[in-house]
């Protein structure tokens, strides 16, 4: 039901912008056009049998909104089966056959382009309700002019907002889509902002309330498999938690039931898991406020899914809806209560009248009875005196006048009775209004205490700005820090290219002296060949010679040596053998610690 009421707002637009005279109908060819339409877009085999058979040649005029809705209930809106059409189609073919007619921006320019405009249109039809013609709540109104100012960061002007609002029309039967969208083409709430910015302020409501998304944004993930963190895009809906390579949302990487469970890690300043039955990820936020945050939008998604809800803002225009109900009832309530008030008043001053009248009543009886009181006293007198002679006549007159007392004294009680009765209305009547009184009491204290809920109201929307600031320069510098990173990695990346390029040096070089100590070693193995070869050659020369000495051959002449000089000879062959052995030695040390 809700899929169709969504659809038939977009098809209303649609039809209402094929009547050009404004006379509330169609002609036939317009329809079956605006049909075939439908069925492309919606995804629904065609039925051009059905459709030539409820728009008959031999029908009369053109179609009403209410002949057309039989059709576009049995063969187009029966035959829907979500999630085999895109919905996004429908809407881009009813705007952009609406906006044509409907959708003039004034001198030709404004500060919306053709897509921003597309999304408030849709945004409009989401929040509206489903009575035709379709029109928005001033409070509605109001709650997307701050969602927009908002994401864009600035602050909503109330004398503008209250400007645009207090208009009779919009008072009397709401705000249409077309006046919403030249009030936000006159610029009034985008003073100073960039075309760009407006867009992305645009769109992030469309898709947080018509894309029915709760939170986005960039959050560490842990492989299962690759035990790594790698950074992705998530975006969360009442149902799902889909997480992306980029903010693009081109490249899925995986979709998380919200039929699950989050909880924080202990022990992680920001880390935080989300279980379900077959896995359990591990996250992690780039602060603690954001992992708060996270924590929460996943708990909202867990409860609209438990509770059978598959978007957020409906069930937010739902309360609104509530509470615009309730606030019309307590205000209809109060003009009862002073109606009643007003009535009550009324009978109040109409009884103290009477009460007024009966006392000049009463101040007149009773000087009428002491006037009659002293004339029947003279009229007595005067019958003692001249009619002493007819005395029994007298007595029967007397007789008479005591009954008649009688019956006056009767009367004087009731009227006196009649008097204590006025008397105790009197003090009703005060005590009435002593209660009003107290009502009025109540009633500036219900006053006051509405005023301070304001007040408070204001203070926390001043805090959730500061908030709104100070999450945005976190992000500033959460991307700083990313660039940072990002640098240090290049930087050690070269370093390590360069730690690599060295050690194969160093191999070279260990290779070469590996080949030069071997060397050395042949060397020093020859040269100790050499040594022993001389070693020899000097035993063989040191034989015992006789008292004369050691004879040498010089020549042809042989020389008898003194004994001293032999054995300086001897000892200079053997420093000369030490002195070779030690250089030998030498080189092979060197070697080995160039190795």
């Amino acid at each position: 039901m809700e899929l169709r009421a969504e659809l038939l707002k977009s098809i209303w637009y649609a039809f209402t912008s094929l009547d050009v005279e404004k006379s509330g109908k169609v002609s036939k060819s317009q329809l079956k056009v605006l049909s075939h339409n439908l069925y492309t877009a919606l995804n629904i085999p065609h039925d051009p049998v059905a459709l030539e058979d409820h728009f008959r040649d031999d029908d009369d005029g053109p179609v009403s909104n209410q002949g057309y809705m039989p059709y576009l209930n049995k063969f187009i809106l029966d035959k829907v089966v979500e999630g085999t059409f895109d919905k996004d189609n429908v809407d881009v073919f009813c705007w952009t056959l609406c906006a044509k007619k409907n959708y003039r921006p004034k001198d030709g320019v404004g500060v919306l382009l053709d897509k921003d405009a597309f999304h408030l249109w849709c945004i409009f039809n989401f929040l509206s309700e489903d009575k035709y013609p379709l029109v928005l709540a001033p409070e509605e109104v109001e709650y997307l002019l701050k969602k927009i100012c908002l994401a864009m960061s600035v602050e909503l002007s109330c004398v503008d907002m209250e400007d645009f609002i207090s208009q009779e029309p919009v008072q009397l039967s709401g705000i249409t889509v077309w006046a919403f969208l030249d009030f936000v083409n006159t610029g009034r709430l985008t003073r100073g902002m960039e075309n760009d910015s407006v867009t992305m302020a645009i769109d992030k409501v469309y898709q947080e309330i018509v894309g029915n998304i709760i939170k986005e944004g960039y959050l560490w993930k842990k492989g299962h498999l690759r035990r790594n963190w790698n950074e992705r895009w998530f975006s969360l809906r009442p149902s799902t938690l889909h997480y992306y390579v980029s903010e693009d949302r081109k490249e899925c990487k995986g979709c998380i039931d919200a039929s699950c469970c989050c909880y924080e890690k202990e022990g992680k300043r920001c880390m935080f898991c989300v279980k379900t039955l077959t896995k359990t990820y591990e996250m992690s936020a780039p602060d603690t406020k954001q992992r708060q945050e996270w924590t929460t939008a996943i708990q909202t998604a867990i409860r609209l899914c438990v509770e059978g809800k598959n978007s957020l803002h409906k069930d937010l225009k739902l309360r609104r809806r509530e509470l615009r109900e309730e606030r019309e009832r307590r205000r209809t309530t109060k003009e009862e209560e002073l109606q009643r008030l007003c009535l009550l008043q009324g009978e109040k001053e109409s009884k103290l009248a009477e009460l007024e009248l009966l006392q000049e009543a009463q101040r007149h009886s009773q000087a009428a009875l002491l006037q009659e009181e002293q004339k029947r006293r003279q009229k007595h007198e005067e019958l003692q005196r001249t009619l002493q002679d007819q005395l029994q006549q007298a007595e029967e007159e007397r007789d008479n006048m005591q009954a008649e007392m009688a019956l006056k004294e009767a009367e004087t009680d009731r009227q006196r009775k009649r008097i204590r009765e006025l008397e105790e209305m009197q003090l009703r009547l005060e005590e009435a209004l002593h209660q009003e009184i107290r009502a009025r009491q109540n009633e500036e204290a219900y006053r006051l205490a509405q005023a301070s809920l304001l007040v408070e109201e204001e203070e926390k929307m001043k805090v959730l700005l500061a908030l709104q600031e100070e999450q945005e320069q976190y992000i500033l510098k959460t991307q700083r820090e990313k660039q940072e990173l990002r640098q240090e990695m290049v930087t050690k990346s070269q370093a390590l290219e360069e730690a690599q390029h060295q050690l194969e040096k160093v191999r070279d070089n260990r290779h070469r002296m590996d080949q030069d100590i071997a060397t050395a070693q042949r060397k020093l193995r020859q040269a100790s060949t050499s040594v022993k070869h001389w070693n020899v050659q000097m035993n063989r020369l040191m034989h015992p010679i006789g008292p004369g000495g050691e004879l040498s051959c010089e020549g042809s002449v042989m020389v008898c040596k003194p004994k001293c000089e032999q054995e300086k000879e001897r000892e200079e062959r053997v420093s000369i053998i030490g002195r070779e052995e030690r250089r030998l030695s030498q080189a092979s040390n060197g070697d080995m610690d160039c190795a």
